[in-house]
């Protein structure tokens, strides 16, 4: 489709060639633009639409890229590389090869700092600030675009306590939505949804006590009031506040309406915003539903179960529970370390903690899980949805790093089931009674059980599975690998026998059984969808070595290097860990 003024613009430069008046055509077509792509593409689509006149006034006034523009998580950045240089190529958005769904550094050199994760934005463009006015230049600007999500991190008021004593160069904006994938929630964003446009907090500012010059809120939507007000505080030194209001989903009436669930929409109709309709009858249920379906179920039995996560209760499914029992189920908004100290806390009392985290989000908690909940022996149960590789949302998220740095604790249980079943019956077996804490980690998307609601049985920790006896090599899986494994062994070729166990369990190791499989076999593979340096694989090595195993020991998974983003079979491809890949390798070992 011809755009009269899009098709014009490749980069910021072309942009301020028109006049303002233009500038609202422009934001139509870019809109339908991006509406247009994610239709057919898929991607994160109503954060992007809510800031498409914020994302031209922001490149129209500021000098971008010797202005330094950062955009914290990144959801909302389409229109942004769309308008940077990457127009042509936004069809190939979040897929192999293709650019990033999330600003890049090494992509462009308008996106200055590489994001993913919520509430870096602040530290980042203060640090760049700060560097400017050390190296005398005391005209750049560092722009850094917020949601009212991630503001209510923890890391995010670090970065404004800090700003608010220095003389930087800084200019932080609210895009205040009051939702980031869920609704937001919390004490600081009933305190925004008091201020509205036109309407600034009558006193108590609290943007002002952290010595910020504090302007807004401001319709986000109003192209010539932003660029009134970006022209102002251009002019304006120190640190400064813009509180600006948008609606997510903007422009797409469905999207509009339904701002959860177009926050990444998947495919659906450009004109009209219909989803697409896809026939899941007789599919395996998701693991994520697994987990939250089943502990309702359980609660319903067990009054001590408390269910928390930071800001995922739709993407986790604790949502399931949060219905069921408001009072016992907490979505404690973006703040995992403090998510982790309340499942902590509340352990001490005697209650039995549920904490659903994301794989690569339990990455921003780590000395929590140190310090507030290992170190005292406290049975939190951490349920780690979207482990291993997840797809099209790239490095950023990929949870492949969590049997590595969650093996390195003491008095922790790390348990991986390679089905629906398995997950069910540890959930149940967790709540039975735990004197450690235990970490579950689980993929994302869908398992392998339609029928998956089966009576719970108890969980034996530490005890591993012989899935098929062999005589000539021993593949040892972890989680849901064994899935990949299974088929590859269905479809070898080479000599000789395999054996296959699933080990279920990282740490502790089933030693009884690795000894009688060190015994019995001089080659052994190890799969996991974790990185190779310090995972599953490394644990059976040490444990080999300690009992002088003499034979081959072959580990495979995750190379040492970032995983970009491509779908779960193709990433799988490359790590060598699809069905194919196993095949070879048993065969080559032969």
């Amino acid at each position: 489709m011809t755009r009269k003024l899009l098709d014009t613009i490749n980069f910021p430069q072309d942009l301020r060639k028109l006049p303002e008046a233009g500038l609202q055509d422009l934001a139509r077509e870019l809109r339908e633009f991006i509406i247009e792509i994610v239709a057919t593409k898929e991607g994160h689509l109503g954060a992007s639409l809510g800031v498409v006149e914020l994302t031209i006034a922001l490149h129209y006034i500021f000098n971008t890229p010797e202005d330094l523009l950062v955009w914290d998580v990144g959801h909302q950045a389409y229109g942004h590389k769309i308008l940077t240089g990457r127009k042509n190529t936004f069809h190939t958005n979040r897929q192999l090869d293709g650019i990033s769904g999330f600003p890049k550094r090494a992509e462009s050199e308008f996106d200055t700092f590489g994001v993913g994760h919520s509430s870096t934005s602040i530290s980042a463009a203060l640090g760049m600030a700060i560097a400017s006015r050390l190296k005398g230049n005391y005209q750049k600007q560092h722009i850094t675009v917020i949601g009212d999500a991630s503001i209510a991190s923890g890391m995010a008021f670090e970065g404004l306590n800090h700003a608010g004593v220095t003389k930087a160069n800084l200019l932080v904006i609210l895009n205040d939505n009051a939702i980031g994938i869920d609704p937001s929630v919390g004490a600081l964003k009933e305190y925004l949804t008091k201020a509205r446009v036109g309407h600034k907090p009558a006193s108590d500012n609290i943007i002002e006590a952290l010595n910020f010059q504090y302007f807004g809120p401001v319709d986000g939507h109003d192209l010539p009031g932003l660029l009134k007000v970006l022209h102002e505080m251009k002019e304006i030194t120190g640190p400064k506040f813009l509180h600006v209001i948008t609606k997510k989903g903007k422009g797409l009436k469905k999207a509009e309406e339904d701002q959860v669930k177009y926050h990444a929409p998947g495919k659906f109709e450009p004109a009209t915003g219909e989803l697409l309709k896809y026939n899941t009858e007789g599919l395996p249920i998701k693991f994520q539903d697994v987990f939250g379906l089943t502990l309702v179920e359980l609660a319903k039995k067990n009054d001590k179960i408390i269910g928390i996560t930071p800001a995922m209760p739709t993407g986790s499914s604790l949502k399931y529970m949060m219905d069921a029992f408001p009072d016992r189920a907490f979505d404690v908004g973006i703040a995992e370390q403090h998510a982790v100290t309340l499942s902590a806390g509340l352990a001490t009392q005697g209650f039995t903690v549920f904490c659903a985290i994301y794989s690569t989000f339990l990455q921003r908690a780590y000395d929590q899980l140190i310090h507030d909940v290992a170190l005292q022996k406290l049975p939190v149960i951490f349920c780690l949805d979207r482990a291993g590789l997840v797809g099209e949302d790239g490095a950023t998220h990929h949870g492949v790093f969590d049997i590595a740095y969650c093996r390195l604790i003491p008095d922790l249980i790390i348990a991986a089931p390679r089905n629906e079943t398995e997950l069910r019956n540890l959930l149940y077996t967790a709540q039975l009674g735990l004197d450690k804490p235990l970490v579950i980690r689980y993929p994302r998307g869908r398992g392998s059980q339609v029928e998956w609601k089966t009576p719970f049985e108890k969980t034996v920790i530490g005890k591993a599975e012989c899935l098929q006896q062999g005589t000539d090599i021993a593949v040892l899986t972890i989680g849901n690998m064994a899935g990949n494994a299974s088929e590859a062994i269905k479809n070898y070729q080479g000599l000789g026998s395999i054996a296959h166990y699933d080990m279920k369990f990282v740490k502790p190791l089933d030693r009884d059984l690795l000894k009688e499989i060190f015994d019995k076999f001089d080659k052994i593979i190890t799969i996991e969808d974790g990185v190779i340096s310090g995972g599953f694989g490394s644990a059976i090595l040490e444990l080999a070595m300690q009992l002088d195993y003499r034979g081959k020991i072959e580990i495979m998974g995750i190379p040492d290097n970032f995983i970009e983003h491509g779908n779960i079979n193709e990433l799988q491809e490359i790590a060598g860990i699809n069905v194919e890949g196993i095949r070879q390798k048993l065969e080559t070992l032969n």
